[in-house]
């Protein structure tokens, strides 16, 4: 069954409201077997088009995951670029801002880290963060020794807005396309999702009561999930909403999503000019010599 990536993205100047996006829906395939089977084609065509990708050396592509704990985004990223060649893919995952960090204007840490032409960069987490938890919790804009008349909370936001709005425009004018996954997780499923951490030997290591505390936060997140998504998701980087209740079905969502975008650059392997068919069958007639 061919999935329908349009029916996830945000469209620009729509006002996201996550209560008409469900975080589970129809699965898309009919067993786990038949999960595998479509993601293992996915992960054929993404694997081609990465190839193609470099060999065309015009583009690059950027995938940022943002969601709730344990929401799925590291089994996202592990499944879904699992048949990727690791020599021209980049995961970053970005955790609280170091010292230097906090030095630099807030898009300095991720911008440093944008993937070159014909590569693959993925965000685990990103810049979004600053219009994200420090949303949440405004005490972290303190931290950033930002100027006291630069912090009024009725400007911060949309300046932040047209911040990530012009870099991502700029990104899109210079090559790389920008696709952004927010992995949509139910509260009651985030719940047994941290039981199952608590509960396994091989998972409790994952969590921390820093998780748990911000659990209470939980509807100033989904606000400011709401507000970001709204104001940052157009034509050139747009959002998808991925149910993700489902992890097999969220993985199928996202890895169609990659394969479509790299489909739509209409890339190709680099042609061959005269000069370069002559040294061909110059080293062909060397080497059966």
């Amino acid at each position: 069954m061919k999935i329908n990536t349009k029916e996830f993205r945000v469209i620009e100047g729509q006002n996201v409201q996550f209560k008409k996006y469900p975080t589970c829906i129809k699965p898309f395939y009919k067993s786990k077997e038949h999960y595998q089977e479509i993601l293992e084609q996915h992960i054929e065509e993404l694997s081609h088009l990465q190839d193609v990708l470099y060999a065309d050396n015009r583009y690059a592509l950027l995938v940022i995951f943002q969601a709730m704990d344990a929401a799925g985004k590291d089994g996202a990223i592990k499944h879904v670029m699992s048949g990727v060649n690791p020599q021209g893919c980049q995961v970053f995952s970005f955790k609280h801002p170091s010292p230097e960090e906090l030095d630099h204007d807030f898009l300095w840490r991720t911008t440093r880290n944008l993937p070159l032409r014909g590569r693959i960069g993925i965000f685990n987490r990103s810049y979004y963060e600053e219009v994200l938890i420090a949303r949440v919790h405004p005490e972290i804009l303190q931290a950033e020794q930002i100027p006291k008349d630069l912090l009024s909370p009725k400007t911060i936001w949309e300046e932040r807005y047209r911040s990530i709005r012009d870099l991502e425009k700029h990104l899109y004018y210079n090559g790389t396309r920008v696709i952004k996954f927010f992995l949509h997780l139910s509260k009651e499923e985030q719940r047994q999702r941290f039981l199952k951490r608590v509960d396994d030997p091989a998972k409790n290591w994952k969590i921390s009561p820093a998780d748990i505390e911000e659990r209470k936060f939980w509807k100033d997140y989904m606000k400011a999930y709401e507000a970001c998504l709204t104001a940052t998701s157009n034509s050139k980087a747009p959002w998808y909403i991925v149910p993700a209740d489902d992890k097999e079905n969220a993985h199928l969502i996202i890895s169609q999503t990659i394969v479509d975008t790299l489909k739509d650059l209409k890339m190709s392997y680099p042609k061959l000019d005269a000069q370069r068919q002559k040294a061909l069958l110059q080293m062909r007639k060397d080497l059966a010599s």
